[in-house]
This record gives structure tokens, C-alpha cells and sequence, in this order.
């Protein structure tokens, strides 16, 4: 059943990344989002999206619940209609679509210590290590490849190619990897919003969920800077890519400590627009 969820889903992309080329970035973008309105409830399942809005935030009603999933499929099929554009991204072709608050924190980084980027599923979540690796600044990203091999083997090339180069797998030797290229000089940008099996129970909206420490671990051993950055859309195509204040932890802080700081974040980061976070990981498993 699966291999042919695979099968159907590999499809649906090659179809919609070439109607997209043919159809330009904001009709595109349009057609991703009824799209993935249409047909995202069938792949993922139902009860898991349920039962972490339930979690998130217990006063919201079914018809509520109903408006936020339906909302996060659209914006989901807008990110996959938005790929073919990539390229356009990059070069700055479509810059007009973007604004960045506080980009002076990148020309920063750019002349000084490499830190940790840590971001989360928003929006169109591949365009900020993209940005970063733009203005110039030394990037490596950590990236989960996709469960779908068929499809892993069209958004992986684009990924090195136009969002980041030097692209790190997720697991024990995507650390090392890490902490050699940060020891280059190279800073580090990182989703901090997945289910990890490697990592800690921390408190995410009250209830444990296995996080990663990895920024944790890199704050005790090199005592750097976390930058938190965060994209959200507005005006259906349009994004507003924000760097944060640098967060910095007390000497004697232990990596929960950290971790849960950095849960903390998130959690303000969700609750300003949850429709443009991507509720289908069963992130309390």
C-alpha cells in the first residue's frame, strides 16, 4: 500500500512541477494551494494532525481544527508548486516577492563567529537557508531526506543545486560532519521542529516530545550564538523572512535547559499563525 502511495504521490509532483513552469510563479502557487487542499488529507493521516492541534491548543473546535488542517494542506501545496521556481529565487529574479527584516544580522554573521541558524517548518521553509547562503554567509544545512525515494530523488538535487550546497543527512554522521564544517568556519542551519528518535524529551506546548539537542550541544562545546529565524507568508505569494535577536544561555545552562528555550521559541513562532505550520509529524509520539 505504501509503494503505491509512493507511486501516486511521485506523480502528482512531476505533473504539478510541470504545469508550474508552464503557468508562472503566482498561478502556480494558486493551483498548488487547492491542490493540496484537495488531496493532502489523502496522505497523511487525519487522527495525527487532530491530535496535535488538540494538543496545541485544547479550546479549539472541530470547525476550527477543520479550517487550521485545511489551511496548512493549501499552504503545503503551494511550497511543492513553488520548487520549479527555485532557481528564479536564487538568482533574485523573484526578490520582489521577499522581504527581510533585520538582514544587517547576516552581513553580522558573515564577518564574524559562524552560529547556529535554527528555523522550523513555516511557510515556504526552504527559501531561508537559501537567503542565507545568498548574502554570502558559509552554510551547511541538516536535511532529513524524504521517506519517498522517488520523490527524494527530485528535491535533493534542488536543494544542493539552489537552497544550500553543502547539504548534512541527519543522523550520527550528519554530527560529525557538523562539527567539522563548523570548526572550518562554516555556520549551521537546522529545523528544530521534527520528532527525533536520537534525542531528549522535552516539553513542547506541556507535553514531552523527543527534540534534538544537537544546538544544545553546540552552544556547551563552542559557546556560540543561536539565530533563530522565522518566514511567514502573507498575500497567499509573498514572504517576510525575519532574523531574530540572537538568543545567548547562561554559562551553567544544561542542554535541556537550551532545548527547552529553544522549544519555547517555536512554540510563540506557531501560535502567531499556526495554519503555516506543518501539523502532519507526529511530533508527541
Amino acid at each position: 500500500m505504501k509503494s503505491i502511495r509512493y507511486i501516486l504521490e511521485y506523480i502528482l509532483i512531476v505533473i504539478l512541477f510541470s504545469l508550474s513552469k508552464l503557468l508562472g510563479y503566482r498561478i502556480a502557487s494558486g493551483l498548488g494551494y487547492l491542490i493540496g487542499k484537495t488531496f493532502g488529507p489523502f496522505f497523511r493521516s487525519k487522527k495525527i494532525i487532530i491530535d496535535n492541534l488538540s494538543k496545541f491548543d485544547k479550546s479549539l473546535t472541530p470547525e476550527k481544527i477543520k479550517n487550521i488542517s485545511q489551511e496548512m494542506w493549501g499552504n503545503y501545496g503551494r511550497i511543492l508548486s513553488e520548487y520549479p521556481f527555485i532557481s528564479k529565487f536564487r538568482r533574485g529574479d523573484l526578490d520582489k516577492y521577499i522581504t527581510i527584516e533585520n538582514s544587517q544580522k547576516l552581513e553580522e554573521i558573515k564577518n564574524g563567529e559562524p552560529v547556529i541558524f535554527i528555523s522550523a517548518h513555516f511557510s515556504n521553509f526552504e527559501l531561508m537557508a537559501m537567503i542565507i547562503e545568498r548574502a554570502g554567509v558559509n552554510l551547511c544545512a541538516i536535511y532529513r531526506p524524504l521517506n519517498n525515494k522517488m520523490v527524494n530523488s527530485i528535491m535533493e538535487p534542488l536543494r544542493k543545486k539552489f537552497i544550500c550546497k553543502r547539504q548534512i543527512k541527519k543522523g550520527i554522521s550528519g554530527v560529525r560532519d557538523s562539527l567539522k564544517f563548523f570548526k572550518q568556519g562554516y555556520s549551521i542551519a537546522m529545523m528544530i521542529d521534527q520528532r527525533v528518535s536520537e534525542g531528549e524529551k522535552i516539553n513542547f506546548f506541556n507535553y514531552p516530545a523527543l527534540t534534538s539537542t544537537i544546538p544544545a550541544q553546540f552552544v556547551k562545546k563552542f559557546k556560540c550564538k543561536i539565530q533563530p529565524v522565522h518566514i511567514e507568508r502573507y498575500d497567499e505569494v509573498f514572504f517576510r523572512v525575519t532574523f531574530d535577536e540572537k538568543i545567548t544561555f547562561k554559562p551553567n545552562a544544561d542542554e535541556n535547559s537550551i532545548s527547552l528555550e529553544l522549544n519555547k521559541w517555536l512554540e510563540k513562532k506557531i501560535r502567531k499563525n499556526p495554519a503555516q505550520w506543518i501539523w502532519s509529524h507526529d511530533r508527541w509520539k
